[in-house]
């Protein structure tokens, strides 16, 4: 039978000659495992797992010198050059010494080049085999939504009223904050962050937990990114007015933050407000240009660098700070730091937020990854670079570095300007390096509207994001939802408890789709085996007497009684009335055989037992119906008093009888079956057959059919015969069945 052909899987076995069989006669019987077998291995393995998570000792002995690495040197310096300014400005927005954004954009960039993995090229004809990610086009440093993400943390836990401190001035006590006390602390619970950051992040990617970012689908992630982009906007605002603001954490912070800045626009400080609108128009209007020539010029006009140096000199040439009372950055120390051991008390309050910046960080990275994978043709490991971002994270958190992802504007410098491989990083490092140990503490005269002006201009890409809105209503309307809803979310709960949201929602909206899929019945297109939607193809019609039934998803216990309603509903006869009169007229049935069993009893003790009947004559169909009235059924009396009575049909009961006489069930979208579905599945079997119809199941998978064994599916009701491997074939064993049964019951001369 074709269902024994698609449930039965035999391999064949393969046929040993004589010559086979002497040759594994002769054959040793494996010896035990000794101590060089046991070596052989687990040096291959150490070997292994040591390029895997130190790829660059594969690739760097085979590196193309002569053909790389002036592109790499010319990379390496541009992307170094972006690296010095927004380092600074983003450790402002995280709310720490501008110091820590130079670390930041030093140490994650250094380790990258040992942990992420690259390309892996063939020197000899020069063709490049680009397995894994990080690429070489990938940047890693810190990011505008991560330090925002840190930056409303460190506002939240060490907010500056904690280091107010009275002060005595000419005989006046002022209360003033301890800002040298306050960002002590803050740097180290941002470091305790990190290293927790990055131990989540190794510890997925160990666990090959790479998938969990599939969760946060497109729409979610561009959303939420929108929505920090506005945080990251309202939180620079003080900066560029020159008003001081309180901070505020938790939900509805950001409407709060907006709230004050109105209310004290009054005071700004114009001298603030020029300085940071000068330099946003000077670094827009070249980065427009920069966009414009891209294909002119050698390496984009490093307009953020200029900007910085040159309002460094003025502001250090007029005494800004002192004449306008515009705020600077302040001391820069130069040199690098010891490492420092992370408070581990912090890391009970800090988890969920670590875990969060660290599925952030690596969906954003991943994202990017997966832009230039599409771009130049190769894969994305996944799990690697979750490993590879996670050991710089952990690693660079012992040097007060805070949590780092990958930014497209650096990546894109990277791979436009000729970077190869990850040697562009450690140049891009080397030249943050010179800048900590001697360039440094030359910028503690830049105001800090400089950077925030750096900050604002950056989001511009970002802003561009709501064009989504209007592609996503021509597209996806659930999508559309996700977008919203993510960005509503994040914007009135902060950043960690709307990434927690939007992730909820965007999983509902999975669970909706599921319970509320597309039903359709599915005829036959003439002189094919292809079945399509009735109500979609107007070629496609139905099969006399059989009800092809499809879903769009697979069965599970939130939509299986839909799936059944709504199969009762499309077959277009009501099932559960039809059994309820058939219940009803086999109970009145039931009766009257008892009444006749009674009178047929008197009639015996009346009639002597010479004349009793030895067989009662039964009466035709049109006799029975005016002995007894229409819809009412006798059961016939046989000869022989053991024999069992025909059983009543919906026929003999004068119901209704359904328009078809089976129903197929297509399972190709199912991939998997629960315990809720199966027994659903049992009762659609024992309704239909109640009302006469034969229930088949065709194109089930393999999984779902082992599945449905293991849930005591099958009996001696419902048995493997009525599964086939396709429609078609369940279509012509039905046809095949039925026109057999015909020919069996035509009379015979």
């Amino acid at each position: 039978m074709a269902a024994e052909m698609v449930l039965s899987h035999r391999v064949p076995h393969k046929v040993l000659s004589e010559a086979d069989l002497e040759e594994v006669a002769q054959r040793k019987p494996p010896a035990k495992r000794g101590c060089l077998r046991k070596t052989r291995c687990s040096a291959s393995t150490a070997k292994s797992l040591l390029f895997r998570f130190l790829p660059f000792l594969h690739w760097l002995p085979r590196y193309p010198v002569k053909d790389w690495l002036l592109g790499d040197i010319a990379s390496g310096f541009s992307v170094g050059i972006m690296h010095l300014p927004q380092g600074l400005a983003y450790a402002l927005l995280a709310g720490l010494p501008p110091v820590t954004g130079l670390y930041s954009s030093f140490y994650p960039v250094f380790l990258y080049f040992f942990f992420g993995t690259s390309r892996h090229n063939s020197v000899e004809v020069l063709v490049l085999t680009l397995d894994s990610l990080p690429t070489p086009c990938l940047s890693p440093g810190p990011f505008a939504v991560i330090s925002v993400m840190i930056g409303s943390l460190t506002d939240s836990l060490m907010p500056s009223e904690k280091f107010l401190e009275s002060v005595n001035i000419n005989g006046t006590n002022i209360t003033m904050v301890n800002e040298e006390q306050r960002d002590a602390a803050r740097v180290e619970l941002v470091a305790t962050i990190t290293i927790l950051t990055g131990i989540f992040q190794v510890a997925l990617g160990l666990l090959q937990f790479g998938f969990v970012v599939t969760y946060l689908s497109d729409p979610l992630v561009r959303g939420y990114t929108t929505a920090a982009s506005v945080h990251v906007l309202v939180s620079q605002l003080k900066n560029v007015f020159g008003v001081s603001l309180n901070e505020h954490s938790g939900p509805l912070s950001l409407f709060m933050t907006f709230i004050e800045i109105c209310q004290k626009l009054p005071g700004t400080n114009v001298g603030t407000l020029v300085t940071a609108i000068i330099a946003m128009v000077a670094i827009f209007i070249v980065k427009e240009l920069n966009h414009k020539f891209a294909a002119k010029l050698p390496m984009p006009i490093p307009i953020e660098l200029v900007t910085i140096i040159i309002s460094t000199g003025i502001s250090y040439g007029v005494n800004l700070n002192a004449k306008f009372g515009i705020s600077v950055v302040g001391n820069i120390p130069s040199g690098l730091k010891p490492p420092v051991v992370p408070n581990v008390s912090y890391f009970g309050q800090v988890a969920g937020n670590a875990f969060a910046i660290a599925v952030v960080g690596y969906a954003i990275c991943i994202s990017l990854g997966k832009i230039f994978a599409l771009k130049h043709g190769y894969k994305v490991d996944s799990n690697q670079e979750l490993i590879a971002l996670g050991l710089c994270n952990f690693l660079g958190g012992f040097f007060q570095c805070f949590a780092i992802s990958c930014s497209m504007s650096r990546s894109l410098v990277q791979e436009s300007t000729g970077g190869n491989s990850q040697v562009a990083g450690v140049i891009a490092s080397l030249v943050i390096l010179v800048t900590i140990l001697k360039i440094g503490e030359l910028f503690r005269d830049l105001p800090k509207a400089i950077l925030a002006a750096i900050i604002i201009v950056n989001l511009k890409g970002m802003f561009k994001q709501f064009n989504d809105l209007c592609v996503l209503w021509k597209s996806n309307r659930v999508d559309l939802m996700v977008w919203i809803v993510t960005f509503v979310a994040t914007l009135m709960l902060n950043l960690d408890i709307g990434l927690g949201a939007s992730v909820v929602f965007g999983l509902l909206t999975v669970i909706f789709r599921t319970q509320l899929p597309h039903y359709s019945i599915l005829g036959r297109i003439a002189d094919t085996d292809v079945y399509r939607d009735v109500a979609e193809y107007q070629m496609a019609q139905e099969v006399p007497g059989v009800k092809i039934f499809c879903s769009s998803s697979t069965l599970y216990f939130a939509n299986v009684e839909l799936y059944a309603e709504a199969l009762k509903k499309k077959s277009g006869i009501n099932v559960d009335r039809l059994i309820e009169k058939k219940k009803k007229a086999l109970k009145k049935l039931k009766k009257q055989q008892k009444k006749a069993e009674k009178e047929k009893a008197k009639r015996q003790k009346v009639l002597p037992p010479c004349r009793r009947p030895l067989w009662t004559p039964s009466l035709p169909q049109h006799a029975e119906d005016r002995v007894n009235g229409p819809g009412v059924a006798v059961i016939e009396l046989s000869r022989a008093e053991d024999s069992a009575p025909p059983e009543p049909t919906l026929r003999t009961l004068g119901l209704p009888q359904p328009g078809f006489h089976s129903i197929i069930l297509d399972f190709s979208p199912v991939n998997f079956v629960d315990t809720v579905s199966i027994k659903i599945l049992k009762n659609i079997f024992r309704d239909f057959r109640e009302i006469e119809v034969d229930v088949f199941v065709a194109s089930c998978p393999v999984p779902v059919l082992t599945q449905l064994e293991q849930g005591n599916f099958f009996s001696s009701a419902i048995t493997k015969h009525c599964f086939f491997p396709s429609v078609h074939d369940a279509v012509i064993h039905i046809s095949r069945e039925r026109h057999q049964a015909s020919v069996s019951t035509q009379p015979r001369c």
